[in-house]
């Protein structure tokens, strides 16, 4: 039986104003309630997978994000290594090219009269607004890339990303792909061509060169990373086709090894603006996933419902504070070299 001092053991500690670090902030509203005591685990857990031994990181990352100014967090990230896998939609890893180009995005509303973007040739991110003449150059640098690639060859989109971000690095480009090529940090794209991609692999093709992806070859490789490393952990900013291809890899795992085994991931921390009664996978708990095998049940887990936009610099910043080096980051070169 449970006793009544043992549930009411764990007080809310109010927080006081004053002097202090973000990291402190964090810690001490972790011991609060509600989402702001999310916000504290996730950047809490987050922080200690930094420090864990055999541990690679998997992120999933979703929407539009690099237009909100938060892409150079994601290239930061992956410069310190407190990630080692990128699964992206192909928004965020295009989208960020526009002002690693030079260009910019811009503050709007909401409440614009969209006709009348349209006449100006604005493209608008709710309330971001974009040139779309700027946005076509772009998509004009992903084709030029292309045409430089063997249209016999058929490419996992890892194998896609990392020779453009070869293409990006040694134009001085500083974009997300160009900081993973550097830094030998695998970038997948599930739905690739739902984006700037599409169109100038789309253009490509009826100029005359056809460039092929194959995503069963990404899977396959995702699937051996798991397989190889001992322990893994997830960062899901949003959820969609970036999170369930990272869960799916748990799965493909175990399926290999008999299917009796389960190998959940150990760690993993979610920030989504989605709620779960849905039945959709971008607001579904971590918990459910245990069913599936794809979280462990006593994993070091955590849910914030909120806009990514608010928590991720939070988060960062504290990190930032709180990590000197990564412990231990996994050495995937063996990825490139397959």
């Amino acid at each position: 039986m449970v006793r009544k001092r043992e549930v009411l053991s764990n007080p809310v500690r109010t927080i006081e104003v004053g002097r202090k670090s973000l990291s402190r902030l964090l810690d001490e509203m972790a011991q609060t309630g509600f989402q702001g005591k999310k916000l504290g685990e996730v950047a809490k857990i987050w922080t200690e997978m930094t420090r864990q031994k055999g541990l690679t990181i998997f992120m999933g990352l979703t929407g539009s994000l690099s237009t909100t100014g938060q892409w150079k967090i994601v290239r930061w990230l992956i410069e310190k290594r407190y990630i080692d896998v990128l699964v992206s939609t192909g928004a965020n890893i295009s989208e960020d090219l526009l002002e690693a180009m030079g260009y910019g995005y811009y503050q709007g509303t909401w409440l614009a009269n969209d006709e009348e973007l349209l006449r100006l040739k604005i493209d608008r991110f709710y309330d971001v607004y974009a040139d779309e003449y700027e946005y076509r150059k772009l998509e004009d640098m992903i084709q030029k890339f292309a045409s430089g690639l063997d249209d016999k060859h058929v490419y996992s989109t890892r194998e896609f990303l990392w020779l453009f971000g070869e293409y990006q690095s040694k134009k001085g480009i500083r974009s997300i792909t160009a900081a993973a090529y550097e830094k030998k940090v695998p970038v997948y794209s599930p739905g690739l061509i739902d984006s700037g991609y599409g169109v100038a692999l789309s253009l490509r093709k009826r100029r005359g060169k056809l460039i092929r992806l194959d995503q069963t070859k990404d899977m396959e490789e995702l699937a051996k990373i798991a397989e190889k490393t001992r322990r893994t952990g997830v960062v899901y900013l949003g959820g969609g086709v970036p999170k369930d291809t990272i869960q799916l890899a748990t799965v493909i795992k175990s399926l290999v090894r008999g299917g009796e085994e389960e190998t959940p991931h150990d760690y993993a921390i979610q920030i989504t603006a989605d709620s779960p009664q849905w039945g959709g996978l971008s607001g579904c708990t971590l918990e459910e996933a245990v069913s599936w095998g794809k979280i462990a049940s006593d994993a070091r887990k955590a849910t914030l419902y909120c806009d990514i936009t608010l928590a991720l610099p939070i988060i960062a910043h504290a990190m930032n504070e709180r990590v000197q080096r990564r412990v231990d980051p996994p050495d995937l070169g063996w990825v490139f070299s397959a």
